[in-house]
């Protein structure tokens, strides 16, 4: 089976120069500086898959959250560089390290790593830079140890547009089982 998702050939890629790095306490400041920019998601700081409760969460104890999980050493995702600044962002991490992402969700499965969100500036878009993040985050999760190679499949998940994920399962030739898991075809 590939590693790559075949939705963005190299050669089609705007971004020739592009490194991934993992989100860890040294690279901490660099997540932090592109969650805040204008338009990045600072409303969120991706722990919408992370916390189990329905309560209200203000901004500033989500990104609490999240720090915490970095300096503790939890795998949370991956950041896109270009020219040394970060990006892009892509949440990819052991599924374990979310809230239960759908009913059909077997915990049982060991070594799946789940990807839940992207986020790639409006001014990026449309050049194979979300392309080239889901496969360096599908790169980074077998170099981490998954086994397993799809995605939580439950509805809400992959299917919601401001997470950024359906059109890129798509045309990464991935396909829908009877169960609604997302796998490679």
């Amino acid at each position: 089976m590939p590693r790559r998702s075949n939705a963005s050939p190299p050669e089609k890629s705007e971004y020739a120069d592009i490194r991934f790095t993992e989100v860890t306490p040294a690279t901490r400041v660099s997540f932090e500086t592109l969650f805040e920019q204008p338009g990045a998601p600072k409303y969120c700081w991706c722990m919408a898959w992370r916390h189990a409760g329905r309560e209200h969460i203000q901004n500033d104890e989500k990104k609490r959250r999240m720090t915490a999980l970095i300096d503790a050493g939890t795998p949370v995702g991956i950041l896109a560089h270009i020219d040394g600044k970060a990006v892009a962002w892509c949440s990819v991490a052991p599924r374990e390290t979310y809230r239960k992402l759908s009913r059909q969700q077997d915990d049982a499965e060991t070594g799946v790593w789940s990807i839940v969100c992207f986020y790639v500036p409006r001014a990026l878009r449309g050049g194979g830079l979300a392309s080239a993040l889901l496969d360096a985050a599908i790169e980074h999760a077998f170099t981490k140890g998954a086994r397993v190679r799809g995605l939580s499949g439950g509805r809400g998940v992959t299917e919601l547009p401001f997470h950024g994920l359906s059109r890129h399962v798509c045309c990464s030739r991935f396909q829908r089982d009877r169960d609604g898991r997302l796998s490679p075809t």
